[in-house]
């Protein structure tokens, strides 16, 4: 079987540059693709939408991921092609992503997510015949990235580590509960309008020819958690 794939990749090979199947890069590749959408998937879908309940960023992290692992792993024989694919892609990706102002915390999620993929389209093991040893990557230390990579997820998404409060910025109309000693009369008021258990609170600019000023609130509110409109400071155009 094995004489008739050879014998036919090299039938292929001279004729049109293209070989049948190669067992050991198709076996690596498909081991690397399932590690590599499974713990995307998972970091996607069970770290970062429950708290932004984002549907169409999660899709978006996803399938870039794979496009990537894709575009890296077919391309990573020839450094050129490799640079300028790579190139492309972030032409494209800040093409589109311009047009939107995306939060941070979806951006730091996408590079993240194109780290890893970039990671385990690289991570591959070449044997050396005239030594006759393998140098690269083992399936252990691949495991192993990808699971520091859903730890950090895991970790920094955890609210033991860092502060689950919400934020909010609200255009104020009542300048004369603005001096500091009169600052519970402004939180009980604001708490009375938002209906927010507010915790803290921090005033910004005061116009006082509007009778207005830009107030931050702190609150703990779980449906709240991880909203993206939060960071708005301008209403935008309806």
């Amino acid at each position: 079987m094995m004489d008739i794939i050879s014998k036919l990749n090299y039938d292929l090979g001279n004729f049109i540059g293209v070989t049948l199947f190669d067992p050991q890069h198709f076996i690596s590749l498909v081991i690397r693709f399932l590690i590599n959408l499974a713990v995307v998937s998972i970091i996607a879908r069970y770290f970062y939408y429950p708290r932004s309940h984002r549907r169409d960023y999660m899709f978006i992290f996803i399938l870039m991921a794979m496009s990537i692992f894709m575009l890296v792993t077919l391309m990573e024989g020839d450094a050129m092609n490799l640079g300028a694919a790579m190139g492309l892609f972030a032409i494209f990706g800040i093409m589109r992503f311009r047009t939107e102002a995306v939060p941070i915390r979806e951006m730091t999620y996408l590079f993240m997510l194109i780290a890893l993929s970039v990671v385990n389209a690289l991570a591959r093991a070449e044997y050396h015949p005239k030594a006759d040893y393998w140098d690269g990557v083992g399936i252990v230390t691949i495991l192993f990235v990808n699971l520091v990579f859903i730890l950090m997820a895991w970790l920094f998404e955890s609210s033991r580590l860092v502060s689950s409060n919400c934020s909010r910025y609200i255009i104020y109309d009542n300048v004369d509960l603005l001096a500091p000693n009169k600052r519970e009369e402004l939180k009980a008021d604001l708490e009375k309008r938002t209906g927010l258990k507010i915790l803290r609170l921090e005033v910004g600019i005061i116009n006082y020819l509007k009778d207005s000023c830009l107030i931050r609130i702190y609150y703990d509110e779980p449906v709240d958690r991880g909203s993206s409109i939060e960071e708005v400071t301008k209403m935008p155009r309806i």
